[in-house]
């Protein structure tokens, strides 16, 4: 697997679902053609239930889903990192009780979280809040390892010997050789984001009609499947490559890191 494939690659999707809007042949809230229309002719994908032009709403429905999976990610990864470093650099009695709270927090079923935090707050918050109590531990577990390890290394030592305070040990020292991981371990907080994003959207907690959004037209066109299969298949499928390009990226980064 060639490193440099994998993070092209999650960066591409990325882009393309944050842009495709752009490109759209049609408004995408805007009824342009029959129900539930097959795809032929100006509408290469068919439309929805309403009319609307399925390939329109593709091109512009990820943009909502990648912005709040960034969010979540980002928090969770930048939570995560925190607690990590310090409980894998300080160790010692912090280390154990920050590792046994990351197991309490592991241990609470996220969907059921994310969902709760819906009926209480915007969706958009639920989701980033969820994905923090769900992924920072895990992005926790994975510094504090690799933090644990670094700590007693000859370089870390010689760093010491040097007379380099902590704060720049953990600068200049820690942070490039933690960064392959991080950045691998981040690709995957995002997907975890987006899974959230998507669930909540599903279950009526996220955009409404007549937003263009993936997760939302799955839960519209489905009815409609028999007529129209490109007005479930696409988005869905909009997703899975949304999802695999990025994992793919984490993937690889984690072979640099390895």
């Amino acid at each position: 697997m060639r490193p440099g494939a994998g993070a092209v690659a999650g960066v591409v999707v990325v882009v393309a679902a944050l842009s495709g809007g752009l490109v759209a042949p049609h408004d995408p809230a805007a009824v342009v053609g029959t129900p539930f229309s097959v795809p032929g002719g100006a509408f290469p994908l068919g439309t929805d239930g309403l009319g609307r032009d399925v390939l329109s709403r593709v091109l512009a429905g990820g943009a909502r889903l990648v912005l709040l999976a960034l969010a979540g990610g980002a928090a969770a990864t930048a939570a995560g990192v925190v607690v990590g470093l310090l409980a894998g650099w300080v160790g010692g009695v912090t280390d154990r009780l920050l590792t046994a709270a990351l197991d309490l927090l592991a241990a609470l079923p996220l969907l059921l979280v994310a969902l709760v935090l819906a009926v209480a707050v915007p969706g958009g918050a639920a989701v980033v809040v969820a994905a923090v109590a769900g992924g920072a531990p895990l992005t926790a577990r994975v510094v504090r390892d690799a933090a644990s390890r670094f700590r007693g290394s000859g370089w870390v030592e010689a760093a010491r010997g040097r007379g380099e305070s902590t704060g720049a040990v953990l600068v200049r020292e820690l942070a490039p050789a933690l960064g392959p991981l991080v950045a691998a371990d981040a690709a995957l907080r995002f997907v975890l984001g987006l899974q959230l994003a998507c669930t909540v959207a599903l279950l009526g907690f996220g955009p409404q009609p007549p937003s263009p959004d993936w997760a939302l037209m799955l839960r519209e066109n489905l009815p409609g499947a028999a007529l129209n299969p490109a007005g479930v298949a696409a988005p869905a499928a909009a997703l899975v490559l949304l999802a695999c390009g990025v994992a793919w990226s984490a993937l690889s980064r984690r072979g640099v890191a390895g």
